[in-house]
């Protein structure tokens, strides 16, 4: 399981006025929700966020200590982003419970060179994250896939993902995760004409022009 730490502090006021207050601090609103739906208002430091926002993704399990005392799991459910100042203005948590299974996405990275591409093969992708189903403990934060030996016209599917034990697929098997398609180059140029032979056909279909009278 991939987890970060950040530290968090509850806070009572709401508004505009006090968020912008707050961000002139250097510290960012934030609100915690848990499995029911209860909000937590909270804020946390802008510049610890900043760097731990560049490293996380949706499965990305943060360990929030709340004042101090607390230690809350949680995701990063949804983030105010800013494009014009890149800057970050509000953060959505969401706390799991460790003791309950949970349902998530986690994304899938391809590793490797096929030998096939060297005969013509071109590499493709499929889907870029399948859903799991695990306790928290036993997330993990990406899954790797190895296509150095994917063959030409062979496809490796959701299927053929090797998952640790207690984490169980959602998605559907039969996926295409990566497909090393056999491309010809000869076909692509008889595809196309070639350049000598369009002239011909365009002198054919242009109208002749009537000479000039003397």
């Amino acid at each position: 399981m991939e987890q970060k730490t950040i530290n968090a502090r509850t806070r009572t006021e709401t508004g505009k006025g006090a968020a912008k207050r707050l961000r002139a601090t250097g510290r960012l609103p934030a609100v915690m929700y848990d499995s029911t739906g209860k909000a937590t208002l909270v804020d946390i430091n802008t510049a610890e966020f900043a760097k731990l926002y560049h490293l996380i993704t949706e499965s990305t399990l943060i360990d929030v200590k709340l004042d101090g005392t607390k230690d809350i799991i949680a995701f990063v459910k949804d983030v105010q982003y800013n494009i014009i100042t890149d800057t970050v203005g509000h953060v959505d948590f969401y706390e799991v419970d460790p003791a309950k299974h949970l349902r998530t996405k986690i994304p899938v990275r391809l590793t490797g060179s096929p030998a096939g591409v060297r005969l013509g093969g071109v590499l493709e992708n499929g889907v870029s994250e399948i859903e799991v189903e695990c306790f928290p403990k036993d997330l993990p934060p990406r899954v790797v896939v190895d296509v150095s030996a994917l063959e030409l016209n062979h496809s490796i599917h959701v299927k053929d993902i090797k998952l640790a034990d207690g984490v169980k697929l959602l998605s559907d098997p039969h996926q295409t995760v990566a497909t090393l398609k056999y491309f010809r180059a000869d076909s692509a140029a008889a595809a196309a004409p070639a350049a000598g032979e369009a002239a011909p056909a365009a002198a054919e279909a242009a109208p002749a022009k009537a000479a000039p009278a003397k």
